[in-house]
């Protein structure tokens, strides 16, 4: 009885197989045909296209002028996440010229209250809040975000030439914006590879994902832009033209991104080409192994392909994770793609359609075919333990068809373990690749899932454009802390510096764009030195107080006038190996990033009393000696006309009522900070013009506000004479008449 089940089982097992094999045949052959393309195409190239041509390195991409580029960050629930991310892209982005926006949800207070702390600390980042409550999809939140990008360009009359599509979690290649910086704006769509971050050799579920964009950024993308010139965005590291942004709000009513899309950025790459736009997958490698911090060390890797600008993030290490994480991309890929994009009239684009689309039967394919294999090597282990078998496996190997199509389907199983092998071993190291083989057994598996789910959830909704946004959580790298930080006044209060009547009488006297540190020095209720102090606490550096006009001049002279004037600092020390600058507040992490880039050594900074950097930067850089009081107060007080503590007390005044340009303008035009902050990056110090009339030049501001802006700056900078006056009046109208 058991002898004629298993016959039955084996005749029924036989005939799956059959149609397995088949299957399996027709889908390797399609993969072959890639193979083929990609490494034709590749040693033509060699022979032809690279022969004569110089090698283009990353020294090209410092020619291109910085244009004003701006990075859209969607975050549902991602506390702790954003604030790493843009501590990283500071430090390591060798670019500056860029602005985060970063959209939340006004029902996700505590990423809101993140975003808001990273915004205190970086001032190029800015948070968005979506009109409607979340989680909404990855589309809507981008136009909320987009939206905002637009209103922020009318108040600093730029215009961004491309807007980047990053995940919270995505750790940046320093040279990704210089990349696309470059490119644009002849490219309207440009990616990037992605690499996952790899974890412990044992964790085969986010392992599986390094093997298969190992291959797909590796070869198959880079075909498909060969053969159509398509490019599908992977969702992050991807650089939209500001041609291509406004084509997409044109068509979309203002809404470029599709709302009930899972995978927007897989339905623009399709809408672009349509419209005749531009789109290229960048492959563009690094020499300098500083540029490539976060790429795999392992000394087995393609040192040049492991040096490619890329995108890096964790995936999914659980197992649900990745199912759920994959049966959106399904959805949205499959289901959704097929019924938003029908077939066209390329036979070349509708073949690599079919290749996006024939997961929902190849996934199946693939993990019965596993479950076959895994029977056969069973029976086969049977055939050579027992002592006396029965032939079951004889029903396999005694058909010609069969016997023709395990050997085919075996040759080519092993060209597919191979090639996969190939490009993981680039990125990864040997044994990563060498992993990638019973990797592909456990991935099998997680397709299927993947799909069974998603098929479940459109049959469950009748509609694939139903379903929701399934976030991925999301994990990053540790970097360094950085503290916040109190707001100033909390500080001096907390510091006994100033009491509360006189924190509420500065906040009443507190002109439109001036700082609370500035108004109690104005009052005379704060010392510049204090203030110099507790802004250094501040920001958790050192406080040094400073004589700008005895500094060395050796220390200005190896020092870019165009950095000094630019970021507002002063060299203050040198000792070979760190250069210690000197600002009159915080200097922000972004500015300390390209500044360290610019010198190609370490820096610190100390905080100094105000005035001293203003005063030195005229002095030094603009060689005006006038601004200089020491003379003067000198000459006073040897004619007797002042005493020495008058002298302190004038040289305290002088120094305190210095005003940049940059902060007169933020008082007296009435830009926000944001504002200024990005008018001054793109602005060209060091040059013939000057701020103010780059400015109006560029109608960011008009004649009449320049002018305003220098009365403004001249009035609140008296005269060492006028001070004088003030200080001899004011002690005058202490002095009671006798009677």
């Amino acid at each position: 009885m058991l002898i004629d089940i298993a016959a039955i089982y084996l005749f029924l097992l036989k005939n799956i197989s059959i149609f397995l094999l088949f299957a399996l045949l027709f889908f390797a052959i399609d993969d072959l045909f890639i193979d083929l393309v990609y490494w034709s195409r590749r040693l033509w190239r060699k022979l032809t296209v690279y022969r004569n041509r110089d090698v283009f390195n990353e020294e090209k991409l410092y020619l291109a002028k910085e244009q004003a580029l701006a990075i859209m960050i969607p975050a549902w629930q991602e506390v702790g996440v954003v604030g790493k991310m843009a501590e990283l892209a500071a430090a390591e982005l060798d670019y500056e010229n860029y602005q985060i926006f970063v959209g939340t949800y006004p029902n996700d207070p505590q990423t809101q209250a993140d975003v808001d702390a990273v915004c205190r600390r970086f001032p190029n980042i800015h948070k968005v809040v979506c009109a409607r409550p979340g989680p909404t999809s990855k589309a809507d939140c981008l136009n909320n975000v987009i939206a905002s990008i637009l209103e922020f360009e009318k108040k600093t009359n730029i215009r961004f030439a491309g807007f980047v599509m990053h995940d919270a979690e995505d750790v940046i290649s320093a040279m990704e914006l210089r990349l696309f910086n470059y490119l644009l704006p002849r490219k309207d769509l440009i990616q990037l590879p992605v690499y996952p971050f790899a974890t412990r050799l044992t964790d085969f579920t986010s392992g599986h994902y390094l093997d298969e964009f190992s291959e797909m950024h590796g070869k198959d993308v880079v075909v498909r832009e060969a053969l159509v010139g398509q490019v599908p965005s992977a969702g992050v590291g991807t650089c939209f033209s500001r041609r291509a942004i406004i084509k997409l709000s044109a068509e979309g009513d203002g809404l470029p991104f599709d709302i009930q899309s899972l995978t927007e950025d897989y339905d623009i790459g399709f809408r672009l080409k349509q419209w005749g736009m531009e789109e290229i997958f960048v492959r563009f490698a690094v020499h300098n192994d500083k540029l490539a911090i976060f790429a795999e060390k392992s000394a087995s890797r393609n040192r040049l392909e492991g040096n490619v600008v890329c995108v890096r993030e964790y995936f999914p290490e659980t197992f649900q994770a990745a199912v759920r994480q994959k049966s959106r991309w399904i959805i949205g890929i499959v289901f959704q793609g097929m019924k938003i994009h029908k077939w066209s009239h390329d036979w070349k684009l509708n073949y690599f359609l079919w290749r996006d689309r024939k997961g929902v039967v190849s996934y199946f394919v693939s993990f019965l075919a596993t479950l076959v294999f895994i029977q056969l090597l069973l029976f086969k282990i049977y055939d050579l333990v027992a002592a006396q078998p029965y032939r079951f496996i004889d029903v396999f190997s005694t058909e010609p068809l069969i016997v023709l199509l395990l050997k085919l389907n075996f040759l080519l199983f092993c060209n597919r373990t191979l090639q996969r092998a190939i490009f993981v071993r680039r990125y990864y190291g040997i044994a990563q690749a060498l992993l990638s083989v019973p990797r592909q057994f456990w991935g099998n598996v997680i397709n299927f899932c993947a799909n069974v789910r998603a098929i479940r959830q459109v049959m469950a909704h009748g509609d694939p454009r139903r379903v929701a946004w399934d976030k991925t959580q999301h994990v990053y790298p540790t970097v360094s802390e950085r503290q916040l930080g109190f707001a100033i006044g909390t500080l001096l209060l907390a510091e006994q510096k100033i009491t509360e009547s006189q924190l509420e009488l500065a906040l009443q006297e507190r002109r439109l764009g001036e700082k609370l540190g500035q108004v109690l020095v104005r009052l005379g209720m704060l010392s510049a030195e204090e203030l110099g102090q507790t802004l250094a606490k501040q920001a958790g550096v050192r406080f040094c107080a400073v004589d700008p006009f005895s500094l060395s001049p050796q220390l200005f002279m190896h020092f870019p006038d165009k950095l000094a004037l630019k970021y507002a600092v002063i060299p203050l020390q040198d000792d070979g190996k760190n250069l210690v600058l000197a600002k009159e507040s915080m200097l922000s992490p972004v500015a300390i990033g390209a500044l360290e880039r610019a010198l190609h050594r370490d820096i610190s900074y100390v905080i100094c009393q105000g005035g001293a950097v203003t005063l030195a930067l005229r002095y030094w850089y603009q060689f005006d000696v006038s601004c200089n009081p020491e003379p003067e107060l000198a000459r006073w007080q040897q004619q007797q006309l002042i005493s020495a503590h008058d002298a302190d007390l004038l040289r305290e005044r002088y120094f305190s009522s210095r005003l940049q340009f940059g902060e007169a303008l933020l008082q007296a035009s009435r830009l926000e900070p944001a504002v200024i902050n990005q008018i001054l990056l793109s602005f060209h110090y060091g040059g013939q013009q000057k701020l103010g009339e780059y400015l109006v030049a560029e109608q960011v501001i008009s004649q009449q506000v320049l002018d305003d802006t220098l009365a403004f700056q001249r009035d609140y900078q008296p005269s060492l004479s006028q001070l004088l006056a003030q200080i001899t009046e004011t002690q005058e109208s202490r002095v009671s008449p006798c009677v």
